[in-house]
């Protein structure tokens, strides 16, 4: 595959996980991209076209490292406001249980 179908290639797959908010493969993607740039940068120097295509694929790398640290921030959040209402989930779930025992009799 010519370097530039392939960085087209990466930047896609960075940008697909991204918006679908699949981790999983955004991890993928994420983690393939040092062996595919070492393997595409031992070709030689980069065209115009080439650099042009890294620098895309750069910008989308930025847009999933923003993405992620957004998730980070809001399941930071989620995660606070459970540890500070900790014991009034407990209650409520204590509470539902007896109401559960209750209503089998």
């Amino acid at each position: 595959m010519p370097r530039r179908a392939a960085l087209n290639a990466l930047t896609a797959a960075l940008a697909a996980a991204g918006d679908a908010r699949d981790w999983v493969a955004l991890d993928r993607a994420v983690g393939a991209l040092g062996t595919e740039l070492r393997v595409l940068a031992a070709s030689g120097p980069w065209s115009a076209a080439e650099t042009r295509a890294l620098q895309a694929l750069r910008a989308q790398h930025d847009k999933a490292a923003e993405l992620c640290a957004a998730e980070l921030d809001a399941l930071e959040a989620q995660m606070n406001h459970m540890h500070t209402n900790k014991a009034g989930f407990i209650a409520y779930a204590l509470d539902n249980e007896t109401d559960t025992e209750r209503n089998q009799a």
